[in-house]
């Protein structure tokens, strides 16, 4: 590998709000801990194109790591957001059902969240509009422990937790090949002066990044380099003034859970994400979506006003699988799982991910204790 040779203990590969959880948990279990993000800026990626919401582990399978670490996580991030003073708020969310037969997949949900440990409410057409008097509901379910965070600020304060303990970040270096020897790895990287660092141990972090990383890592074993596919996500903000305090999800669809209503911390609405298969990344907003996004918000808001739909933002989701593939869980795959030494390969970290970071991060620090 070219350039001048470093050496380091711990290496985290990207610098979103789990590559920083991670970071933060290991520094202060005492790993001298150096973060690479290839960008410009920490958590500029994934962690910065989403809801911002903290779910409560509904959807997910029985004891799939997404329900245990979004369970486990959520708790973890209401406590560190009262002790950090990082912004909040659980406003809670209503899961409304438009037709009858989306008033029977209710009951579905609401037996996955029971199995979970999440209690959910059932409550008829009358007792939501009580709630929400301009939705168009036959059913709903109501999530009290569903909220909303600033995820910026969240990733400001591990941050600044991680370089409290001596901990570094180093940005504007992507790592471009990586091979595993013996007890050690070799990271080759480009920036200003291009360099291998070698390690102990490295976390692979990178969300989008991190199968394409893998894919090309000398010493990984080829049963370990996952595929993976693109769900790209558009949000559009709604102007001025609304009805709602709450988060108005629909019935989950194929890849995601429908075109719902979020809110941010100043109180302005934004609906999405929907779901687009992409080969590559690409996060323009095409405004001529708007349509379809009204269409599915009239199905439960009918007096929508189109005209105050603006143009927001995309994310994309790291899938591991495609359209027609069903339900994939987080893979963290630790030593155990390859067999080698000192590395963790963290794929299809997308929702709930922010909810999941700090649970996700505990579980990594125990595979390298």
């Amino acid at each position: 590998m070219p350039g001048e040779l470093l050496e380091t203990e711990t290496v985290v590969i990207g610098a979103g709000v789990v590559g920083l959880a991670i970071a933060r948990a290991l520094a202060k279990s005492g790993h001298d801990v150096i973060v690479l993000e290839s960008g410009d800026r920490f958590g500029e990626g994934t962690s910065s194109r989403n809801s911002e919401v903290i779910h409560a582990g509904i959807y997910y399978p029985e004891q799939s790591l997404k329900a245990r670490l979004c369970v486990e996580g959520r708790q973890r991030l209401y406590d560190y957001c009262q002790s950090h003073k990082i912004n909040h708020r659980k406003c809670g969310k209503w899961i409304i059902a438009a037709s009858d037969s989306q008033a029977r997949k209710l009951e579905d949900i609401q037996a996955a969240a029971t199995r979970n440990g999440v209690k959910l409410a059932m409550h008829d057409a009358d007792a939501v509009t009580r709630q929400v008097p301009q939705i168009n509901a036959c059913a709903g379910l109501w999530s009290p422990e569903t909220g909303i965070i600033d995820s910026h600020g969240l990733m400001l304060s591990l941050l600044g937790e991680l370089q409290g303990v001596g901990g570094q970040l180093v940005l504007r270096s992507p790592v471009v090949a990586a091979e595993s020897v013996d007890d050690h790895h070799l990271l080759s990287l480009e920036g200003g002066n291009p360099l291998t660092l070698k390690a102990i141990n490295v976390i692979n972090a990178a969300g989008l990044g991190a199968v394409p990383l893998a894919k090309t890592w000398a010493g990984l074993p080829e049963q370990y380099k996952p595929r993976q596919w693109f769900a790209r996500g558009v949000y559009f903000s709604y102007s001025g003034r609304h009805p709602f305090n709450t988060l108005i999800y629909p019935v989950p669809e194929p890849g995601g859970l429908g075109v719902h209503l979020t809110l941010d911390l100043a109180g302005q609405a934004r609906f999405g994400p929907d779901v687009e298969w992409v080969e590559q990344e690409g996060y323009a907003v095409n405004p001529n979506r708007l349509e379809t996004f009204a269409k599915g918000i009239r199905q439960w808001w009918p007096t929508l006003d189109p005209s105050r739909l603006q143009p927001a933002y995309a994310g994309i989701r790291p899938k591991l699988c495609g359209p027609d593939g069903g339900f994939a869980d987080f893979r963290i795959d630790g030593p155990e799982d390859h067999g080698v030494p000192g590395l963790v390969n963290l794929f299809g970290i997308e929702s709930p991910g922010l909810t999941s970071c700090l649970a996700i991060a505990e579980r990594v620090r125990a595979m390298l204790a």
